[in-house]
């Protein structure tokens, strides 16, 4: 995001969020070429609550959780992923825990009797 952009949205009200939210819902919907009933059917919602939605007066997070799998968009919420950091000093001892060869097996011959 550039700092203009990042200043945009730091100035956006909550509702003007929720608008551009249910535009970005609808933008996909209609590019996949989907009614709002079928939509709202593989989300599991109302169409009525998907058309609210869409106009920025919904504001259920598992609603949008919903509609992202449904137009299989989930990935626009990697940003929010937290992604844990390995220090140096935790790799270097997750690597010196692991096995580098194969231990040394003792191999004991039988010696064959005979009944002689």
């Amino acid at each position: 995001m550039t700092g203009k952009e990042d200043k945009i949205t730091r100035i956006l009200s909550d509702s003007e969020i929720l608008k551009r939210i249910g535009l970005f819902i609808k933008q996909f919907r209609l590019e996949q070429n989907k009614s709002q009933v079928k939509l709202a059917k593989e989300a599991g919602i109302s169409r009525t609550r998907l058309s609210e939605f869409e106009r920025g007066n919904g504001s259920n997070t598992i609603t949008l959780i919903r509609l992202l799998r449904a137009l299989d968009k989930l990935n626009v919420l990697e940003p929010f992923e937290i992604r844990q950091k390995l220090s140096p000093i935790k790799l270097a001892k997750m690597e010196r825990s692991q096995r580098k060869r194969a231990s040394k097996q003792k191999i004991t011959k039988k010696k064959n009797k005979s009944d002689w």
